[in-house]
């Protein structure tokens, strides 16, 4: 009958007890799985390249940190394959233009357009893919029989490239070949030279 007097035997929320499971904020978080794993910040290496791990051939510092010829071949070839594919398709593209009939349709625009450029660029982008690896592969084996990475390495191996892609055409396609080549080991010589030689203002770095 305690209704009758006003009083009330429904516990109030402010006496209510909370759990003490639920006041407590959860352990499982990251840092403490690491701590309980025994993993701190200094054992993880995640796609990092050491500087004892870099190659230790002399002169082997290029635009690229580098570890191995593996490195150089995959780099090498995958860049100048993509650069060549996107030159080969804009050479295609404004090849297409000139081919155009005048009144065509839209449609046949297009075709030509499209065709001119799956012509062009896997035709571009694989013959300089075979080229660049060609070229890293030998000029990888010069490095490593001579244990020294030099200009004389960049420009041998042009020249073998170019006379190793043409050298079933006959000697006149292979000197030509051989020759351009060589040349453009020798822009890629001086290129590595203006840039590793260069801070990032643009100063001569001294030697």
């Amino acid at each position: 009958m305690s209704w009758l007097s006003g009083s009330s035997s429904t516990p109030s929320i402010a006496s209510t007890a909370t759990p003490s499971h639920q006041q407590t904020a959860p352990t499982n978080t990251v840092d403490s799985l690491y701590d309980a794993a025994g993993i701190t910040d200094d054992s993880i290496d995640i796609l990092d390249i050491q500087e004892d791990k870099l190659s230790t051939i002399e002169g082997s510092q290029s635009i690229i940190p580098s570890r191995d010829w593996r490195d150089d071949l995959c780099y090498g070839t995958g860049t100048v394959y993509g650069l060549s594919l996107v030159f080969g398709s804009a050479y295609g593209f404004f090849e297409s233009v000139g081919k155009i009939q005048p009144g065509s349709s839209f449609k046949l625009q297009l075709n030509t357009i499209l065709n001119n450029i799956t012509k062009r660029g896997p035709f571009i982008g694989n013959h300089a893919g075979i080229l660049a690896m060609n070229y890293n592969m030998i000029n990888s084996g010069l490095d490593y029989y001579r244990n020294k990475h030099d200009d004389y390495n960049t420009l041998a191996a042009g020249a073998l490239t170019g006379a190793l892609f043409k050298s079933t055409k006959g000697l006149k396609p292979m000197v030509y070949a051989s020759g351009l080549c060589t040349l453009g080991a020798g822009v890629w010589c001086g290129f590595k030279r203006v840039y590793l030689n260069s801070d990032e203002s643009g100063n001569k770095k001294l030697e």
